[in-house]
Formats: C-alpha cells, structure tokens, sequence
C-alpha cells in the first residue's frame, strides 16, 4: 500500500509505525529497506499535510468576528494551567 492509498492519518499512521519498526530491527535486505524506508517518507508527507490541513481547519474555527485568529495555547484536559 502507499501514500496515497490511505484515507486517513490513523491507518497512515499505523503503517508508518510498522514500517519504523521493521527496519529498527535491522534484519532486512538492502534493496527492501530501501523500498520501506521511501514508502515511509511517502507516509510522512501524507500525514504532515493531513496535520496541516486540521491546523487550518482550526484556526478558522478559532476566527473571531472580525477574522482575526486568537492564539491561545492549547490545554489537554486535566493538565493544569499553571
């Protein structure tokens, strides 16, 4: 499967996570590695602009009326805000 082949970043995600792992173990011929390691940047591209286009999303969402964009820092629930 490639890049392009994904529909969303979660199964991207997971193939890529696969792939790190199989050439972190060291026991793959050369020419596969090289074939995973290049479907592996694919993927890479594949997410960082599914996580461009989210950012995006956010920020309109985040615009107030005058289409200004107010940055403020993000806060996982349960992390304390001091």
């Amino acid at each position: 499967m490639t890049a392009t082949e994904y529909k969303d970043f979660e199964n991207a995600l997971g193939r890529l996570e696969g792939i790190v792992g199989e050439l972190e173990k060291g026991e793959l011929a050369l020419e596969k590695a090289l074939k995973l390691f290049e479907e592996g940047i694919k993927i890479s591209r594949f997410c960082n602009a599914k996580l461009d286009e989210a950012e995006r999303k956010v920020e309109i969402l985040l615009k107030d009326e005058q289409g200004d964009i107010t940055e403020e820092p993000f806060q996982p629930e349960g992390a304390s805000k001091g």
